[in-house]
């Protein structure tokens, strides 16, 4: 074993060690999650992917001999030519690293960010290739140990001090776990106070990570690599909102801007753990509680249940919908007016015991 258990009694996780089973058959089978007839529906949508970029998609072309693509053009062969000279160094630099070459050549950072995706996609090579690495904002925890690319060993613990997730996500070796289950938090300060009320260590052996709200490039890698790597079920607790859902579906299906990447960035085995809109109902959390549905969020709403993989998610449907009806939304934090630990004392572990996903 790596690790100690510390955690509850061994049946406690039979629910989530059948779960493991059917998606280890899933693996083995080499099947996805949804009819094979999805990828007829819509082409950018590959059940066992995710979102990917389509032959027929839109393209833009960026050429020397126009004067309103003559300066695009010139900023896309110095970035290829500080491509060139990483990969022929073997080193590795930021996008923040490369925009601060030349500040006022690039303008700005965003300028840096979306050459590096133009290039990555024209290439049809993950960024990583190009050795341009993104700053990590993402935090991990829990039962996990490797060694990172300059031989520096880590271990992940269930303290109230998370571990950065690396920026040099393909660097990690020697992966080391016992975990039972990984859980996405999407908020920071969830996350913290998860840590903070020894959540980790009581349902011990577990993972956490947090993207701090929309996932950086490497919190997603990593989650992929941990997927890949041990097949363990990997949940979501996110707020029972519109933005919530979208960040859920960004880990499993995938963006539409990188979805050139999708099959090193996505986990389509991903489930929904919470908050579930049901859960509002079926806790009585009071109205009090709750904050009405913008109109920002509604079209948000109305958005991803015109998404193709929402049609092969009956109960992701028939939750949001619901929140539709009830043009309601709750943040995780609401569950605090049951009780000031109710997430990770009651709510979490009944979950995770009983198989309260979808």
């Amino acid at each position: 074993m790596a690790f100690a258990p510390m955690g509850p009694e061994t049946s406690f996780f039979d629910a989530l060690d059948r779960h493991r089973a059917s998606l280890l058959a899933m693996v083995k089978s080499g099947t996805g999650e949804t009819p094979a007839e999805a990828t007829q529906v819509a082409s950018r949508f590959e059940d066992s992917v995710g979102l990917q970029m389509i032959p027929q998609c839109t393209t833009k072309k960026v050429k020397s001999d126009s004067l309103k693509s003559v300066k695009k053009f010139a900023l896309i062969l110095k970035i290829l030519s500080m491509i060139y000279k990483l990969i022929q160094s073997n080193t590795y630099a930021t996008k923040r690293d490369i925009y601060y070459t030349d500040s006022q050549l690039f303008g700005n950072q965003a300028t840096v960010d979306n050459i590096i995706d133009d290039i990555s996609c024209m290439l049809k090579v993950p960024r990583r290739s190009l050795h341009v690495l993104s700053t990590s904002k993402g935090l991990i925890a829990g039962n996990l140990r490797y060694t990172e690319d300059d031989g520096t060993p880590v271990q992940c613990a269930c303290t109230t001090v998370a571990t950065a997730v690396p920026s040099n996500i393909e660097g990690m070796q020697n992966l080391i776990t016992d975990a039972k289950f990984l859980l996405i938090v999407e908020k920071d300060a969830t996350f913290q106070r998860l840590l903070d009320d020894n959540f980790c260590s009581r349902m011990s052996p577990c993972i956490m990570v947090t993207g701090k709200g929309v996932p950086d490039l490497n919190t997603r890698l990593l989650v992929k690599k941990l997927w890949d790597t041990f097949h363990i079920p990997i949940f979501t607790l996110v707020d029972a909102d519109p933005h919530g859902i979208e960040i859920m579906c960004i880990y499993k299906y995938g963006s539409m801007s990188m979805s050139f990447e999708a099959h090193n960035l996505t986990v389509p085995t991903i489930r929904w753990l919470g908050l579930l809109p049901s859960d509002i109902k079926r806790l009585n959390i009071p109205k009090k509680s709750l904050i009405p549905l913008t109109k920002c969020d509604q079209m948000k709403l109305d958005s991803i249940l015109r998404r193709p993989y929402i049609t092969y998610q009956p109960f992701w449907r028939k939750e949001m919908e619901m929140m539709a009806d009830s043009k309601m939304k709750a943040e995780i934090q609401a569950l605090t007016c049951l009780s000031s630990d109710y997430l990770s004392r009651v709510y979490l572990p009944n979950k995770l015991r009983f198989g309260g996903w979808i």
